[in-house]
């Protein structure tokens, strides 16, 4: 590259940087016009993880990985390998091939012969303890182990506190796999200072979101029976660590300045919740709505929202809000998303809120305040220019993150994985020895 153009790279960098609080790394990943230069596409990709219409926050995710991968690389042939949870099954798509049944270790072994025999180019593990069978999701590790490609594992809870188990399962997948995706600055900050992963394997991809118009939420309102009123919204599955209680306890005081506020609170109950517990979480919900008076404005769509209906839902939001109760929480796709909708949002500083709102992209508010929650709604339902200037500079520093660009650097990091594969020893941590470490475990349990 000659001088000017490194010059005229860096003053670009430099604008976006200053428009949109970018981190460096991403601005490069979406800006780059080549995979990488003499290297091309894996022609086969295999992707292991939940996959829709199994009912939770991975399985879309790994739905909307694939489609994006797919759209911007058509010649590529996409396999899916779907976990089922317990007994359950699914009405998969034709792109899911293979099915793990997730608490039968046998399963994981029979599908890394699958992915073998497959000539699979480049497999794409979606990582989250809970959604693997064994001790912290340890089944994983005897497909890992049996692979012959190239593995890139994207990592959606990375731990700061892991405890025994947890840290034993991520070293070996950080072994095994030659590529580490993470969505966040401070999940590649943990991996480095906890897992004692470097920098160099790790690849910063933010969580993909649908390119969404910046629109006026008034003209989605009549869709969900909400013209004519202020909508505060959250979506997601529910389950008790969501802290959406302390936004009904804060309405009375936001009704008593804005008398048109609804709170719609959309999604249904998380399937390993409802198995536990039923209902029970919803219906405290509903309880608390009635025994603090404001039941008329609460409005509770309880099903599980379809990518269609999530946009139109969104975008009929004024103000979103995430009041999530722990801050260990290394990745929200439903807080990605309401950023790409460009919605003014109001959050408590969990890991991926405090990041992606930060340099006034979003307002912060202490973890259970509810009346720092009610002062931040009617700040903002008071400051109409506050408000929109909110939603542009969260709605700009969205546009890197939109599922044709994630999926173009998923691609960047499959050739990288399938070009420099690197040997595990190089992490300071051999994979014998976390063999050994492990079969040390399985004898003294």
């Amino acid at each position: 590259m000659s001088a000017p153009s490194i010059h005229l790279t860096s003053k670009l960098n430099s604008l976006i940087r200053r428009k949109t609080g970018l981190p460096v790394s991403i601005i490069k990943s979406a800006l780059s016009p080549q995979l990488i230069p003499g290297r091309s596409f894996p022609a086969r990709i295999a992707v292991i993880g939940n996959h829709l219409p199994r009912q939770c926050g991975i399985a879309t995710f790994t739905t909307d990985l694939c489609n994006a991968i797919a759209a911007e690389c058509g010649t590529s042939e996409l396999l899916v390998v779907a976990v089922n949870d317990g007994q359950s099954s699914y009405s998969y798509p034709a792109r899911v091939r293979y099915e793990i049944a997730e608490r039968t270790p046998s399963s994981y072994r029979a599908a890394a012969e699958f992915l073998n025999s497959s000539k699979v180019d480049v497999v794409s593990l979606q990582h989250e303890y809970g959604i693997f069978g064994g001790k912290s999701g340890d089944y994983i590790l005897q497909l890992l182990r049996r692979l012959n490609m190239p593995v890139v594992t994207t990592l959606h809870t990375v731990l700061r506190e892991p405890n025994r188990d947890q840290r034993i399962v991520m070293q070996e997948i950080a072994a095994r796999s030659d590529r580490l995706v993470v969505m966040s600055e401070h999940s590649s900050r943990f991996l480095q200072d906890v897992f004692m992963i470097p920098e160099e394997k790790i690849d910063l991809i933010p969580h993909g979101i649908p390119d969404l118009p910046f629109a006026e939420p008034d003209i989605y309102k009549d869709m969900f029976s909400t013209e004519g009123k202020t909508v505060l919204l959250t979506f997601g599955l529910l389950s008790p660590n969501k802290g959406f209680e302390n936004v009904i306890q804060a309405l009375p005081r936001i009704l008593s300045q804005h008398r048109n506020v609804v709170y719609v609170i959309a999604g249904a109950t998380h399937p390993q919740v409802r198995l536990r517990e039923g209902d029970r979480y919803r219906l405290q919900l509903q309880a608390m709505a009635r025994e603090t008076g404001v039941e008329r404005n609460v409005v509770f769509h309880n099903r599980f929202v379809s990518p269609e209906e999530m946009a139109t839902l969104v975008s009929s939001a004024d103000i979103y809000i995430t009041p999530y109760r722990h801050e260990a929480q290394a990745v929200s796709g439903t807080l990605a998303y309401a950023m790409g909708a460009g919605k003014a949002i109001i959050s408590t500083p969990y890991w991926h809120a405090a990041e992606l709102l930060d340099d006034g992209r979003g307002m912060l508010v202490p973890f259970g305040d509810i009346g720092a929650i009610a002062t931040a709604v009617t700040r903002l339902l008071d400051d109409d220019a506050a408000r929109y200037a909110m939603r542009r500079r969260a709605y700009l520093y969205a546009r890197p993150m939109v599922w044709n660009r994630v999926g173009q650097s998923y691609m960047r990091t499959f050739a990288r994985a399938c070009a420099n594969r690197m040997q595990p020893a190089i992490l300071g941590f051999p994979v014998q020895a976390v063999e050994d470490n492990s079969a040390s475990r399985i004898a003294n349990a």
